[in-house]
């Protein structure tokens, strides 16, 4: 059908219908969620039978109706498959976990228990010598998996296919991946609503204490399968963003939640080893928590930023009493921290003042500069290159257990019937100071100065043109950072018993280091609070945990930021400005042969 236009052209009126995206595998819906229910049940069944016969596959999977090991986070995704797939059905009580009746999370979930199987599968036989080695058990999973995923495959396709997506397997997995979340559920009674914060926070102090806790390292790999299609499907069904909406709505029991939360973790481990590596993630993660003030709120790349983590450390060091100090003094902890950060402070200003005139990708040498030049400095202060004051490549050992009112950090004590370790005490302490850097920033991102740095970050000489002094507020950014990074130093310097100059490099195999801060900040989320700290986590608990991967990690460091950028670019939390520049808006584009209404300007046809 076709119009006339008061210019006289012709244009086609007809409407097209967009046709539905059909399945993958054409079954029946209703064939296709029994499939998937059906499949999801009998690889929760097969996890109670034996996969391998012998005992030498860590994990014991040799015993029948005990799942131990690999065996339960299969065991896990079943249940989560078999949930989401029966809500599809409308049972009551049910509903709450799909609110927008999507298939994506039921989908994505089927993937993630058919991938922990196939990898557990794989794993045996490669450590073994053959699938002869594995049981019933470990066959019946993995058909029930199998039959999951065609079950799965086969729903129907969820609605908001862009123009660049096609409904075929990869375009499917694809969409799944970034679909559009569900809108808001309905409200609840405030009392229900805080018992859903204190819920979420204990299913992550579950999750984050078991990913630590693995013992070896096929189950870390099996934890971090299973955990990634769960958070997927999980955020797909929306239920990350209703949390997120009661959060925002009830931040002061938020934030008392996640503390109790943290408080809580040491007790649920029994090996010092996996204390220490919580306490290092706070360290590693406090320190990108004040990166994230002058990279995600100022906008400012510091390439060179590991070395106010040293400043703060050596200044630390130096007034801890330890035998191999050049200087001999011993200052009470509360003094070496203001030491540390007053040090770290005075660098930030001393570096920043000459430099911060500079932008973008020059700012970014120069600050890359500096991390160098601090390391061979401390390097070159040993006595023979310059004054004999950091032992150069031998740094400062023996630094003594912290004391503080009576209590000494470095021995265990009884808490509550549990052995509080060293590891544990210092992951407390730490815990103290992570707390109060999250109020800095928070207070800081939240204030008129927090505005101008976000202003800044956008467009600098627009800031400028309204008024706002660019150079001043940078380097005010640059120096409550480096005084953040400096905090955490003090306590890095005790926790560790020495520092070296190795340990401040732009880019090494053990975190924490300049590229993978800047990695973290970038991971997590730029100008979040929990993004920092989400992205700190994984970036130091992955390569802790898969040392033989230590040869390969830059590697699939670099393939993890590809598949981050290209399937979510605004990091795992972002906030609602990241959101509207990396995705659609849904705003509809005004046609460019829709004639111009009486009185519009040239100007505005060319907005359109």
């Amino acid at each position: 059908m076709t119009t006339k236009t008061t210019n006289g052209t012709a244009t086609d009126t007809t409407k097209t219908s967009v046709a539905e995206p059909t399945p993958i595998i054409p079954l029946p819906p209703a064939a296709a969620r029994a499939a998937t229910v059906a499949g999801s049940v009998v690889a929760l069944v097969g996890t109670f039978l034996a996969w391998t016969w012998t005992e030498e596959f860590p994990g014991n999977l040799t015993v029948t109706g005990y799942p131990g090991g690999l065996q339960v986070l299969t065991l896990i995704s079943a249940a989560l498959t078999t949930l989401f797939a029966l809500s599809g059905y409308g049972i009551r009580g049910l509903g709450w976990l799909t609110p927008g009746g999507t298939n994506s999370p039921t989908r994505l979930l089927a993937l993630g228990v058919l991938g922990t199987t196939g990898y557990t599968i794989g794993a045996i036989s490669y450590e073994l010598g053959g699938l002869v080695n594995l049981e019933p058990g470990a066959w019946v999973s993995g058909i029930g998996a199998l039959v999951a995923v065609i079950g799965a495959l086969g729903l129907p396709a969820d609605q908001g296919y862009g123009p660049d997506e096609s409904p075929n397997l990869w375009g499917r997995i694809r969409h799944s991946l970034s679909a559009p979340e569900p809108g808001r559920a309905k409200e609840l009674p405030s009392w229900a609503e805080i018992l859903i914060i204190a819920a979420g926070f204990g299913i992550g102090l579950y999750v984050f204490a078991y990913g630590i806790g693995t013992e070896y390292s096929e189950l870390f790999i099996g934890f971090l399968i299973t955990a990634g299609f769960g958070f997927t499907a999980v955020l797909r069904a929306g239920l990350i963003k209703q949390l997120s909406t009661l959060t925002a709505k009830h931040r002061n029991v938020t934030m008392a939640a996640a503390f109790v939360a943290a408080i809580c973790f040491p007790f649920t481990q029994s090996n010092d080893q996996y204390a220490l590596i919580g306490a290092n993630i706070l360290i590693f993660a406090t320190v990108a928590l004040g990166l994230n003030v002058v990279v995600g709120l100022a906008g400012l790349l510091d390439l060179g930023y590991v070395a106010f983590l040293g400043v703060g450390a050596y200044a630390a060091a130096l007034v801890s009493g330890s035998p191999q100090s050049t200087i001999g003094v011993h200052f009470p902890f509360w003094a070496a921290v203001l030491t540390g950060a007053a040090a770290s402070l005075i660098f930030g200003v001393v570096i920043g003042a000459p430099t911060l005139r500079l932008r973008g990708d020059y700012l970014a040498i120069v600050t890359l500069g500096f991390g160098e030049i601090f390391r061979i400095t401390m390097n070159n202060l040993n006595g023979n290159s310059g004054p004999d004051v950091t032992n150069g490549s031998n740094g400062i050992p023996n630094i003594p257990d912290l004391e503080l009112f009576g209590f000494n950090l470095g021995l265990p004590h009884d808490v509550l019937g549990t052995e509080l370790t060293r590891s544990g005490n210092y992951y407390l302490l730490m815990l103290l100071f992570t707390a109060v850097v999250v109020l800095v920033f928070r207070r800081s991102a939240e204030s008129r100065i927090g505005r101008a740095w976000v202003a800044i970050r956008e467009d600098e000489t627009a800031a400028t043109a309204m008024g706002i002094n660019g150079f001043r507020l940078k380097l005010l950014a640059f120096a409550l950072g480096a005084s953040l990074a400096g905090l955490a130093g003090t306590v890095q310097a005790h926790v560790s018993y020495s520092i070296t100059p190795e340990q401040y490099q732009f880019a090494g195999s053990v975190p924490p280091n300049s590229a993978f801060l800047l990695a973290a900040v970038i991971l997590g989320g730029m100008g979040t609070i929990s993004g920092p700290l989400i992205g700190a986590a994984l970036l130091y608990l992955i390569p802790a945990k898969l040392q033989f991967m230590q040869e390969y990690q830059l590697l699939l460091f670099g393939f993890a930021l590809m598949l981050l950028m290209r399937f979510r670019p605004e990091g795992l939390v972002a906030d609602r400005r990241k959101q509207l520049e990396f995705h659609e808006t849904g705003q509809l584009d005004v046609p460019e042969d829709k004639p111009l209404p009486e009185g519009a300007t040239g100007v505005a046809k060319a907005g359109a």
